[in-house]
């Protein structure tokens, strides 16, 4: 008999409330629609929501782990999956150290409960400085501007998109991406609401995206020129004492305003106008609209990240926001306090924010919030010397296809001495593993969103306990994470998981206890360990982190706090607010302000000017979102599949005539060249040509029959990788330079 179940969609930043119809006895998702009842998403779903149940039920999903025998990777039970990792890496480590191992993370991480909670720890125990993630083929470049400003890399202050009058999407198309760094439920919805209220969107963009089309003003420049636009609105503020008075009461927490004035002197928009192919008096005319409006938000994604001035670009974004009075402000942007978040302490100087603690080996990368480019994985692999890789782990990642250089990548996991894969797929990375170990489909798994809360737009908790129990003997990702740490501790991949839950939730509270501006300061661990609910160890440690954070029960002290009991008597969630003020509180820069003017970043602006008066290249490639596909994986669901879901090239028509081009291209880049079908449209400008990510499912040795079946190409193959954003190690691609022939 069919029941329904409430499930929070794992699927995008979204993370949208369903309601799944279920079948006990089958133990399947048989449909999934909004949630109405849901506190975040009041029922929106996307196309990628409604497939829960296809991604649910994929064939293709591993259910058992994979060994390589003799060259050919065969089914086994999960005994001995443990023991053959357990034995290969011991041995890698008892000979070559745990800084031999390397780690990558894919972005799926960031939506899980084992990606949050448990990856970590299985890094500290490796001991490794190889950590690698899909965050330097994103967002890295922000992490290292925030840090800069308010010494804390992850410290995002997101656009309050209810209360905002005017709001600026530069390089993100989030009516396709449901929003990205910013988590909220409905895009389209709150533009729309935007609207209703006499706000005003305006959107930055080379391509007339589907959030383009709802802009009422739609500025396109060339690729990559964000940063020295952001500049000339910088310079325009200050040119036309455009500048908010007091900077809207934050100017005794801000330090630096001066210098910046004087890096943006060189930035009028006259100057930079032809670099950008944005007429100045656009420029001019955009920044007296954000500097008057009764409120606005400057919002920026992987168009102004994954380009040659990423963190320039994504530092003058916030300068904007701090210059024109919208930094922590209602309507502006602002910094979200998450149910997990520490409870509020008084406000104190932190650190000075620094990269390169540590340096990759072969080309010395520096180190950036303790990962180092993925662009050094491949290289890290294959060179001889000391100090290279012998072994990897990959967890819920696919950098063959994320990463420039794939082929080379491919080529160095073949040999390594040891792979090991925590991924439901064998796909174009994980076919290269010794050991695949995949965890529970998304019915069979919890969630709680440890890290996108921190970045949504409106506080809420919610958990979603799994659906169904797990088969027996099938460990949950939890538990295979737990285990692999436990095996490279030495503690042993057969002992006692909780083990891994125990020691977090004591250390903690051991921290906790000794803090004297904690709500348990002075109180005994063991009276707080008794406190924590019942269950799994992932549930243990989230009613910990719930009672100790910002909206918490302070473990009794605070009687409507929050806890995990909490969330279970609320299955739609816990509303808890708007966002609110939280400066100076969430500063730790070394002078306890924001720092506008940091000298790494103010070093890199003269490399901004040497650009402009290079100028532009010709012709140049961007990226492209479509709705129902967000990483590789969702290739292989036949319900997101076809429709305008398809990998080929978007050309200007003036573009085609000029080169000639009609059905097929040959595109070339500084990695190679790829043969794709060629779509005709002026959604994109002249100058510019937009190839999708995620493709090139045509590889052998992998099982993922609906993706194989219209497999794309691999615009990664295009880009060898050299060209990165040097403080923070992302490579460029977007605002690549490309030819392009008739194929």
């Amino acid at each position: 008999m069919a029941r329904n179940a409430l499930r929070i969609c794992p699927l995008c930043e979204a993370t949208c409330g369903l309601t799944l119809t279920v079948d006990d006895s089958r133990r399947r998702v048989l449909t999934a629609r909004g949630d109405h009842d849901d506190v975040f998403s009041r029922g929106f779903i996307c196309p990628k929501g409604a497939s829960l149940p296809d991604l649910d039920g994929d064939p293709d999903r591993l259910g058992q782990p994979l060994v390589r025998r003799r060259g050919e990777l065969v089914t086994t039970g999960w005994d001995e999956a443990f023991d053959v990792v357990a034995d290969r890496l011991g041995a890698i480590i008892g000979d070559h150290g745990g800084s031999s191992v390397g780690l990558y993370l894919g972005n799926p991480n960031a939506h899980t409960v084992a990606g949050a909670l448990y990856t970590p720890l299985l890094a500290r125990a490796l001991g490794t400085h190889q950590v690698f993630s899909a965050s330097t083929l994103d967002q890295m470049p922000k992490q290292v501007a925030l840090g800069y400003l308010f010494g804390n890399p992850f410290a995002f202050p997101v656009p309050d998109l209810d209360r905002t009058d005017h709001l600026v999407v530069i390089g993100a198309n989030p009516v396709v991406s449901n929003g990205s760094v910013t988590t909220a439920a409905d895009f389209p919805g709150k533009l729309a609401a935007l609207r209703r209220r006499g706000g005003r969107l305006t959107v930055i963009d080379p391509a007339r995206t589907r959030t383009a089309k709802l802009a009422d003003t739609h500025i396109s420049p060339r690729p990559g020129t964000d940063a020295a636009l952001l500049f000339a609105m910088v310079h325009t503020l200050f040119d036309e004492n455009l500048v908010a008075p007091d900077l809207g009461g934050t100017a005794r927490h801000v330090t630096g305003v001066d210098a910046l004035r004087r890096a943006a002197d060189e930035f009028a928009p006259e100057r930079v106008a032809g670099y950008c192919d944005v007429p100045a008096a656009d420029l001019r005319a955009l920044t007296r609209a954000v500097a008057t409006a009764s409120s606005a938000a400057v919002y920026g994604r992987m168009g102004t990240t994954t380009v040659e001035f990423g963190t320039v670009g994504s530092w003058l974004i916030d300068a904007i926001n701090i210059l024109t009075g919208n930094l922590d402000v209602p309507g502006g942007v602002m910094f979200p306090t998450a149910p997990t978040a520490p409870a509020p302490r008084p406000p104190r100087p932190g650190r000075a924010f620094r990269t390169g603690r540590w340096r990759s080996r072969v080309s010395g990368h520096p180190e950036v919030a303790g990962e180092l480019p993925a662009v050094a994985l491949a290289e890290e692999l294959d060179t001889p010397g000391p100090g290279q890789l012998e072994a990897l782990i990959t967890v819920a990642g696919n950098p063959v296809l994320s990463a420039p250089n794939g082929e080379r990548l491919a080529r160095a996991l073949e040999g390594v001495d040891f792979m090991l894969s925590i991924d439901p797929y064998l796909n174009e990375t994980t076919r290269h593993a010794d050991v695949i170990l995949p965890p529970p489909p998304p019915s069979q798994s919890p969630h709680f969103d440890f890290v996108l809360n921190n970045l949504a737009v409106r506080a809420t908790a919610r958990y979603s306990p799994p659906v169904f129990e797990l088969p027996a003997g099938r460990p949950d990702e939890a538990e295979i994470v737990s285990r692999i740490a436990l095996a490279v501790s030495g503690v042993g991949v057969h002992a006692d998981p909780a083990l891994v839950d125990d020691q977090a939730i004591t250390a903690t509270l051991s921290k906790e206890v000794s803090d004297p501006h904690s709500p348990v300061a002075g109180r005994r661990v063991e009276e707080l360990a008794d406190m924590v609910c019942d269950g799994p160890g992932y549930e243990r440690r989230l009613d910990m982190m719930l009672r100790l954070g910002a909206y918490g029960d302070a473990f009794g002290s605070r009687a409507d706090g929050l806890t995990l009991d909490s969330l279970r008597e609320n299955p739609h969630g816990i509303d808890l607010g708007p966002m609110r003020p939280r400066l100076p509180g969430v500063l730790r820069t070394e002078s306890g302000k924001i720092e506008l003017a940091a000298e790494d970043l103010i070093g890199d602006v003269a490399r901004l000017r040497a650009a402009i008066d290079r100028g532009p290249d010709d012709l140049v490639l961007i990226g492209r979102r479509n709705l129902r596909s967000n990483n590789s994986w969702m290739h292989n669901l036949g319900a997101l599949s076809g429709g305008t879901n398809r990998c080929t090239l978007h050309v200007h028509p003036d573009d085609a005539d000029r080169l000639g081009l009609a059905d097929v291209a040959v595109i070339r880049g500084p990695g190679g060249e790829l043969s794709v079908p060629v779509e005709i449209t002026t959604d994109i400008r002249p100058g510019v040509a937009s190839l999708p990510h995620g493709w090139g499912h045509d590889v052998e040795g992998t099982r993922l029959t609906v993706a194989a079946a219209t497999p794309g190409v691999n615009v990664n193959r295009l880009n060898d990788g050299t060209v990165l954003d040097p403080l923070s190690g992302t490579v460029v691609l977007n605002g690549l330079p490309v030819q392009i022939v008739p194929g």
